[in-house]
């Protein structure tokens, strides 16, 4: 008799060549009552694209953090590397990030009038009959 090899299971996240967890997302999406059949490459697909949002955005925080002279990365980074990135920004816009704060934002009529140079400039600008930015 020849004894069958048993061969090491591999999982399917190891299969499709992904950090998270094909199995877990299947589960999920049959629990959630999406549909009453789910595909044997939805898992799959689902699981790509989390890992593909997450590595996105750990990129982008850990930069804002680089900018920000931190090796951690926290909320606040979190909320700026969100916050800054347009696509992004258009999926979490109903998301809110505990401790993330808010964005940097000064309107321009607060911020102090322009000096003497540059408003000798503005008025050749003016004379000329090139754009005035007067209120």
């Amino acid at each position: 008799m020849s004894a069958k090899v048993k061969s090491a299971s591999r999982t399917k996240s190891s299969r499709a060549g992904l950090e998270f967890p094909v199995g877990r997302c299947l589960k999920y999406l049959k629990a959630g009552n999406y549909a009453n059949r789910i595909g044997t490459g939805a898992s799959i697909y689902m699981a790509a694209t989390l890992e593909y949002l997450v590595a996105e955005i750990l990129e982008l925080s850990g930069n804002a953090a680089r900018d920000n002279k931190k090796s951690r990365i926290i909320p606040r980074h979190i909320q700026l590397a969100i916050r800054n990135d347009d696509e992004l920004s258009v999926l979490f816009r109903d998301v809110t990030i505990s401790e993330g704060g808010v964005m940097p934002n000064i309107q321009a009529i607060l911020l102090p009038k322009s000096t003497k140079g540059s408003k000798s400039k503005s008025s050749m600008e003016s004379s000329q009959g090139g754009p005035s930015q007067e209120y």
